[in-house]
């Protein structure tokens, strides 16, 4: 009994998809335009966005300059998004905006715009050019619609973004310097401490960096210790006026007091 109401459910539901499917495919192959405008609507308000999207495509060349056309491209743009074609929605949100731009739909597009770059946005060790994007796209949505509703969450996506930013260029720093390659990482953590002075990460960057450029005179030709040894002393007096109760404080402050005895020698040998 069970097996027969099973297959008869299965039958039913192919046949749903049949007649689906073929009202679909009259629809598609019809010359009216008004009729698929009408059946686009209907299949992007019950969420079939596959289909909504091949008939806006099919209307939009007939329909431009229209009142419909507005709200064809606005919809157009979220199916995309809603199927996670996040690149193209950011396109199509983009476009409506530039096209309506005094459209009670045009701060929304805008905002959806950015809002696609960030679901776009990869993860922090991948290439961050679409997190970039994003954040320039908020920001501009920011300046250019300063009371707005979405104000907040965009906000607070870009520190999200920003955040994101910030990992993965410590995280090369660090790369540099679990490879050894101590210059590099020496350029990336002043690279980055320039670029993001206020981030959460600076405390631990400022204690790489002391650890690298210790690291860096130790393993420098002899006519360059000095110097760079005295580098390393620089970095540590900068990192104890910001962090002076920091958790690597005895670690920095053994590689000054080793600094300190490195140079001395050099002094004495000159005597």
């Amino acid at each position: 009994m069970m097996k027969k109401a099973v297959k008869s459910t299965l039958i039913l539901s192919l046949l749903v998809l049949y007649v689906g499917c073929s009202e679909f495919r009259k629809i598609q192959k019809s010359d009216d335009w008004k009729l698929k405008y009408d059946a686009a609507l209907k299949y992007y308000e019950n969420k079939d966005y596959y289909r909504s999207v091949i008939l806006f495509d099919q209307i939009m060349p007939f329909i431009r300059g229209s009142a419909e056309a507005e709200l064809v491209q606005f919809y157009y743009a979220y199916a995309h998004y809603y199927q996670k074609q996040y690149l193209l929605a950011s396109h199509y949100f983009k476009t409506f905006h530039e096209t309506y731009n005094r459209s009670e739909y045009a701060e929304e597009a805008f905002y959806m715009y950015g809002y696609s770059l960030y679901k776009q946005s990869p993860v922090y060790n991948l290439e961050q050019s679409s997190t970039v994007e994003a954040i320039t796209a908020l920001q501009t949505f920011l300046n250019r619609y300063p009371q707005s509703e979405y104000r907040q969450e965009a906000t607070s996506i870009q520190a999200e973004l920003r955040l994101k930013l910030e990992k993965k260029a410590y995280e090369n720093a660090k790369l540099y310097y679990t490879l050894g390659e101590l210059n590099s990482a020496l350029i990336s953590l002043d690279n980055f401490r320039k670029d993001f002075p206020d981030s959460m990460l600076s405390e631990e960057a400022a204690y790489l960096l002391i650890k690298a450029s210790y690291l860096y005179a130790k393993k420098s030709i002899y006519s360059m210790q000095k110097a760079r040894y005295y580098d390393c002393i620089e970095h540590y007096e900068e990192f104890i006026d910001n962090y002076p109760e920091s958790t690597f404080l005895k670690d920095v402050q053994n590689y000054y007091s080793d600094s300190i005895s490195q140079i001395e020698k050099f002094t004495e040998e000159t005597l």
